[in-house]
């Protein structure tokens, strides 16, 4: 669906087939792509088969980037957290998606929408600037 560029390399993000996803995921019913990064490609099979996405159900890699974190893919979860008053706009650059729910105190409660968990490691690297991290 895409080649995308994030954090130093190259993604490829499509849909698996003929896969028994059972197995292979942890969310074998998850709808969204799956994320590969290309220098970890080891073998791979050119088909001559080719297909055509219609212009409405393109894949928007803009949308989908705003709710990935580190491209770390996988189901789309609600997130809730604590930061300080200071660190808003940081936040809100690194997750466009993300509303203010509250402000109060020098704190501001934040409420998001992201795939998969690269949203936990990217809280775990904030230190004491986000606080009262729960996933809804």
């Amino acid at each position: 669906m895409a080649i995308m560029f994030s954090e130093y390399y190259f993604y490829l993000v499509g849909f698996i087939e003929d896969i028994n996803k059972e197995e292979a995921f942890e969310n074998p019913d998850n709808i969204f792509p799956t994320i590969y990064r290309i220098d970890r490609i080891q073998e791979l099979k050119v088909l001559e088969e080719h297909f055509k996405v219609p212009y409405a159900k393109r894949f928007e890699e803009g949308e989908f980037r705003k709710c990935v974190q580190f491209m770390y893919g996988g189901k789309l979860r609600k997130v809730r957290f604590q930061c300080k008053e200071t660190s808003l706009d940081a936040i809100l650059d690194r997750l466009p998606i993300a509303r203010t729910l509250s402000e109060e105190n020098g704190r501001c409660l934040v409420e998001a929408e992201v795939f998969g968990k690269g949203i936990d490691m990217w809280v775990r690297s904030q230190g004491d600037n986000i606080t009262d991290y729960t996933v809804i």
